[in-house]
């Protein structure tokens, strides 16, 4: 199996559990944050349903020439981040599913007033910055469904609400 292959069947795997996160965040609360540092939770889940999407868009290029400027914004409504999620899959499959070991090994590089200020293998951008920095919002957005007293999904397995399991050994008996 090709890197890329694997990497995005984790994404089309991956989504799956967002989306039911996302399906989740209530309207009424988008503007909240836990802090007043913190991003709000419309920021927040806007920033988890596109990070693939976007992601990926720089991972394609060999050389980014500056940082990118990033302002999240905020969703405007709960209902456009399920949407907004399948578009950003589809534009990270768009961007990378075409690339094949070399290109997954040859070296991406972030640049910052001519200097180099990130080197690695695409593959390994792709896995820090695509996968594992989603995930790591997607738990931050689960905790604050939490502090707003909304039913956490399954995700990896039970959650405190949910426990995709239990129908199964019930149904086994």
């Amino acid at each position: 199996m090709a890197m890329i292959d694997a990497l995005l069947a984790e994404l089309e795997q991956e989504s799956h559990a967002t989306r039911r996160v996302l399906e989740r965040v209530p309207q009424a609360h988008l503007g909240w944050k836990p802090h007043a540092k913190s991003m709000s939770l419309g920021q927040l889940a806007l920033h988890v349903a596109t990070v693939p999407g976007n992601v990926a868009e720089l991972a394609s290029k060999d050389t980014i020439p500056e940082p990118p400027v990033f302002v999240q914004q905020e969703a405007a409504t709960a209902a456009e981040l399920v949407p907004a999620l399948t578009a950003s899959v589809a534009k990270a499959r768009h961007h990378l599913g075409g690339f094949d070991d070399a290109a997954m090994g040859a070296t991406w590089r972030l640049m910052s007033g001519g200097r180099e200020v990130m080197a690695m293998p695409r593959v390994a951008f792709a896995r820090a910055i695509m996968l594992n920095h989603w995930y790591h919002h997607r738990g931050q957005l689960m905790v604050y469904l939490r502090l707003l007293d909304v039913p956490v999904p399954s995700v990896y397995g039970p959650s405190a609400d949910e426990n995709p399991f239990a129908a199964m050994a019930g149904g086994a008996r």
